[in-house]
């Protein structure tokens, strides 16, 4: 058994309403709420030293905790995760807002501009960060290359890949080519390399420079000088990110440490990926509070994500990122309705 089902078990109908009243409102209000406050709103027509009493055995159970000096009391991250599990109520998207999701998508030219485009509606609807996956596709693998000879010592590699993608790069070089050792190169290179993906023809490419550098003709210099450059991929982000400075609205993330650690957090991408991976092999919408997320520059923060899908496979992960104190009943079916929705833009091209 869990420990959140131990604890559910453990609860009475009252501590559970009591400990739910408690997080709505420290999401609400940011501040810890008292024995007094939950008096009032509770309606259970329960004394004051009555609720402090409840308070006190949920606190021993690692639900609530007290502050510094204050009265009060606030959830810890078990806390929200009880709510969390058995105490939310999702409320469903507007059915304008859903349309008005689904035209701003679709009207995205591309898929890098529709990753792009959900990342942003996820981080104004929700005033937090938005974080989407590149979508994952099979590689592409090399048909033929042509140069193109252009001013000065400038060269235009055109990369003609399987699937029917075509990728063009400059190539910025110490000496120029004429169009016949261009020529003779791309002949050369679409002959030994066809049929590789980029980074592999790369690797190959570097292994026959080992093998025959001291035997290496013009030809075979120009094609390896040309296809250094030609084959070596250029740095993609693994995922798009919006409304990042948003997080700086909270006071909860205020620490200025905690910030600079969590920003750098966003720029290493590591601890993100690794947060979005665990979402891959899950199905609907996965949240992480706090230490949950396995990143020290998350611990007060929460990742609330969802795995996108095209042609019945898991192409990519998007998430909310945010303080613990987020309005989870209403992140949470953002992030899935814009999840299928993004599924569906891509399935439809």
């Amino acid at each position: 058994m869990s420990d959140i089902e131990s604890a559910q078990n453990e609860l009475s109908e009252r501590a559970r309403k009591l400990l739910k009243m408690l997080v709505q409102k420290h999401i609400h209000e940011g501040t810890p709420v008292g024995s007094r406050t939950l008096a009032k709103l509770s309606g259970l027509r329960l004394s004051a030293a009555t609720i402090r009493n409840i308070m006190a055995d949920l606190e021993e159970m690692g639900l609530v905790a007290s502050p510094h000096t204050s009265a009060g009391r606030v959830p810890t991250t078990a806390g929200y995760r009880l709510f969390v599990d058995t105490m939310l109520q999702a409320r469903p998207l507007n059915e304008q807002v859903v349309r008005e999701l689904q035209a701003e998508l679709e009207s995205a030219p591309d898929s890098t501009a529709l990753v792009k485009s959900a990342s942003q509606l996820l981080s104004g609807i929700t005033r937090m960060a938005g974080v989407v996956t590149l979508p994952r596709t099979e590689k592409s693998t090399l048909q033929k290359i042509e140069f193109v000879k252009l001013e000065g010592n400038r060269v235009l590699a055109v990369l003609l890949l399987s699937h029917g993608e075509i990728q063009n790069r400059l190539l910025v070089l110490d000496r120029g080519f004429s169009r016949d050792e261009l020529q003779q190169a791309a002949n050369y290179l679409t002959r030994h390399f066809a049929g590789l993906d980029l980074a592999d023809a790369r690797d190959r490419l570097v292994q026959e420079l080992r093998d025959i550098q001291h035997d290496m003709n013009s030809l075979m210099e120009s094609a390896i000088t040309l296809g250094d450059q030609a084959f070596t991929a250029d740095s993609e982000p693994d995922y798009v990110m919006a409304g990042q400075t948003r997080l700086m609205e909270f006071e909860d993330l205020w620490d200025l440490r905690r910030m600079r650690e969590l920003f750098e957090s966003f720029g290493s991408k590591r601890d993100i990926l690794h947060i979005l991976d665990r979402c891959t092999n899950a199905e609907g919408v996965q949240i992480f509070i706090g230490q949950e997320s396995g990143s020290k520059a998350l611990d007060d923060c929460s990742v609330v994500s969802a795995p996108y899908i095209v042609d019945g496979k898991v192409v990519g992960v998007m998430g909310v990122i945010g303080p613990t104190r987020m309005n989870y009943d209403k992140v949470v079916p953002v992030v899935d309705v814009t999840s299928r929705l993004l599924g569906a833009a891509l399935n439809s091209r």
